[in-house]
């Protein structure tokens, strides 16, 4: 299996990061940072392809390449209308594009609060198109107590739509 992680905005980059992180070492792994994700960046990355945002010619860039599967954590609303709208005017929003085109699985993680009329409709849109819209949202049921509980939470879940077997979190029962 290959993922492609993206981030875009600094807000709640470390979701990406850790999201990177977890994914099981079988899977190939590629990364796309845009450049206000990139300013928060403090560490360096192992196991992974890091790829210029501004590569649009990157492998990633053609549904040939085979990628299975991305998601976009966080996804800033600029990232998430330019999509919308069919713009690929970088890496990040034209390996979204290929998503897209090749009816593949690519989930959104939007990370505004609260969200506008105009990003709601975007998010109408992408949702009509089969597009996955999985904002960072908590649920009290698993019991979470430290802010690394509440974001293994949240990637569970995020793996739970990439059909990655994981035990991030406690499941209802």
């Amino acid at each position: 299996m290959k993922i492609v992680v993206a981030t875009s905005g600094a807000s709640g980059v470390n979701l990406g990061l850790k999201t990177l992180e977890l994914l099981p070492e079988k899977i190939e792994k590629h990364f796309i940072m845009s450049d206000n994700s990139q300013t928060v960046l403090s560490k360096e990355m192992s196991d992974v392809t890091l790829h210029d945002n501004s590569n649009i010619g990157a492998s990633i860039a053609s549904g040939s390449f085979g990628i299975d599967a991305m998601i976009i954590a966080p996804c800033s609303m600029n990232t998430l209308a330019k999509i919308a709208c069919g713009i690929s005017d970088n890496l990040i929003t034209r390996a979204a594009a290929v998503m897209i085109k090749e009816q593949k699985k690519l989930i959104l993680a939007p990370r505004e609060m609260p969200f506008s009329a105009i990003a709601l409709e975007n998010m109408q849109k992408l949702a009509a198109l089969g597009i996955i819209i999985a904002p960072p949202v908590m649920a009290y049921y698993s019991e979470q107590q430290t802010l690394g509980e509440m974001e293994n939470f949240i990637i569970g879940k995020w793996f739970d739509l990439l059909g990655i077997e994981n035990n991030l979190y406690k499941r209802w029962k």
